[in-house]
């Protein structure tokens, strides 16, 4: 039998997801805080935008990506009364274990399965159906809910229990704020430096210093285009969860703590929304 799926949370990200979704065949029903960003993307996509309880109440796997660990618990709870026995709630946002854990306790309340799905790949992968999905939660609901996963997905790997998808993806956002640091840096040398771009960035690409992030954003943050990619507001907030978790495991927070000052100081200049290699205005020379 074909799952019912429903999406919930329209952002950059989460509006492609719900399209691979629909190409699969799975989609049934979207929804939004804005209601009619919901029914636009519905109409577009020739499905429904109903309330919260009858995406409850008609689906069976139902995917979010929001903002904020306040956001997942709310949308939890708007779920729960409504959700059909059995269901599974799949939540890709970027929130704190200890906020999996207690929508995973509020949902087995009603019968229904959590699981703690936060993706990497950025609106690239998201807008391919290439992203990476950590998974936490049990390994037979993930198997059900699979098909959903693997609709937007290159890799869905099942990390353990419920929590250990976010754990996941505390460890992949302090890679990628060091990561994020060390091109900007390096890459601010070289403008300083007078090496022409067009050279550089396939010559550092070829060897061992080439990654993701250099690939992605080299050139597009040498021409000073910002509006690419992951708002380095969002990776702050992420970092914030991180520092919390980096504290309790008593690991160095270098990086991190780095980190939340940069991208702090360049929201305080207004700059929140710009892609993280926005990071690159602090490492110019003044």
């Amino acid at each position: 039998m074909t799952l019912k799926a429903a999406f919930i949370g329209l952002g950059a990200m989460g509006a492609p997801m719900a399209g691979h979704l629909k190409t699969h065949g799975l989609l049934t029903a979207l929804g939004n805080r804005s209601q009619a960003k919901a029914d636009a993307l519905a109409a577009e996509l020739g499905v429904e935008a109903p309330g919260i309880e009858a995406i409850a109440a008609s689906c069976d796997v139902i995917a979010l990506c929001v903002s904020a660990d306040a956001d997942v618990i709310g949308v939890i709870e708007a779920l729960a009364p409504s959700l059909k026995k059995g269901a599974i709630v799949v939540d890709h946002s970027t929130v704190a274990p200890a906020t999996a854990k207690k929508a995973a306790q509020r949902l087995a309340e009603v019968g229904a399965a959590f699981l703690d799905a936060p993706v990497s790949g950025g609106v690239e992968g998201a807008k391919n159906g290439k992203l990476s999905v950590m998974v936490g939660g049990d390994a037979a609901v993930l198997e059900r809910a699979r098909p959903v996963l693997e609709a937007y997905a290159a890799r869905v790997t099942h990390m353990g229990g419920v929590g250990s998808g976010q754990a996941t993806k505390a460890v992949n956002q302090v890679l990628v704020a060091g990561i994020a640091h060390a091109v900007t840096e390096g890459l601010a040398l070289g403008e300083a430096l007078g090496l022409e771009a067009d050279r550089l960035l396939p010559t550092l690409a070829a060897g061992a210093a080439g990654n993701w992030f250099l690939d992605k954003r080299g050139a597009t943050m040498l021409r000073d285009e910002f509006s690419v990619g992951f708002k380095l507001a969002l990776l702050h907030k992420d970092l914030g969860i991180v520092r919390q978790i980096a504290t309790e495991a008593g690991t160095d927070r270098t990086i991190i703590e780095q980190s939340l000052a940069d991208f702090g100081e360049l929201m305080s200049r207004g700059y929140g929304d710009d892609d993280i290699s926005a990071l690159i205005r602090l490492k110019r020379k003044p």
